[in-house]
């Protein structure tokens, strides 16, 4: 089972989050609903949940505010939230739980999912970079958090050369010659990355415009990045990938 408290200072949030939860997540308990951050800190060092699903903004107490009462987190967190999708990727870059209000049942069960497969608290870098990320929300991003295997690896988004498929996971190259098997798709890492600076060439390839050392125009078109790696660029994404550069 999976214990948990809700903190949200909206009661109508609480009380759908709790209809939810008993409908869709039956090995979910709740431990206790609060309606502001005080409340919630007195919960969860009484219960000591698994999870704890916090609302951002709440008035006196924001989410942030009060997870930073707590030396160290002993609970996972999920974030409850009614940002707009540009703020989103703060959280993926983050590699933090979130739940976008109103909550999707389908959304739900899959962070319940997570949960118990990851069994381990969020470090408090993933915070301290959530918050930064959030607060310059109009900035590009700087570093990103990156789940392995036995851990987890920030680094700055400028350092990663390309990214390429690997059945469920992802290899992700850095300029100085670095390389990690992470535990996303491509299809999630392009979510996150993709902009100004990063583009999905091909199905298996995403690569750091920034890194592309030159673009070879036989067989159908290929960039070598700055490692000497030849990546096809798909003919359905070619005239795309030209627009980002400027015409001389």
């Amino acid at each position: 089972m999976v214990h948990c408290v809700i903190v949200d200072d909206e009661v109508n949030c609480i009380e759908m989050l709790e209809w939810l939860l008993k409908t869709y997540c039956p090995n979910v308990v709740i431990d206790a609903m609060c309606d502001s951050g005080e409340k919630g800190i007195a919960a969860i060092n009484q219960y000591k949940p698994d999870v704890v699903f916090l609302d951002i903004e709440m008035p006196k107490m924001n989410g942030f505010d009060m997870l930073e009462k707590f030396d160290k987190l002993f609970f996972d967190v999920v974030f409850t939230t009614a940002y707009n999708k540009f703020a989103i990727k703060a959280f993926r870059y983050s590699a933090l739980n979130y739940l976008l209000k109103p909550v999707d049942p389908d959304d739900l069960k899959v962070t319940i999912k997570k949960i118990e497969d990851k069994k381990a608290a969020p470090e408090k870098a993933q915070l301290d970079l959530l918050l930064q990320n959030i607060k310059n929300i109009s900035q590009p991003v700087q570093r990103i958090a990156l789940t392995t295997n036995d851990g987890m690896i920030f680094v700055e988004t400028k350092d990663i050369m390309y990214c390429q498929a690997e059945s469920n996971y992802t290899n992700v190259v850095l300029a100085n010659k670095g390389k990690m098997l992470v535990a996303k798709t491509l299809k999630d890492i392009d979510e996150t990355l993709s902009g100004k600076d990063f583009f999905r060439v091909h199905n298996s390839f995403l690569i750091n415009i920034n890194h592309i050392k030159k673009f070879v125009r036989g067989d159908g078109g290929y960039v070598i990045m700055n490692d000497g790696t030849q990546v096809t660029i798909s003919r359905s994404r070619r005239e795309e990938f030209f627009d980002m550069f400027p015409k001389f």
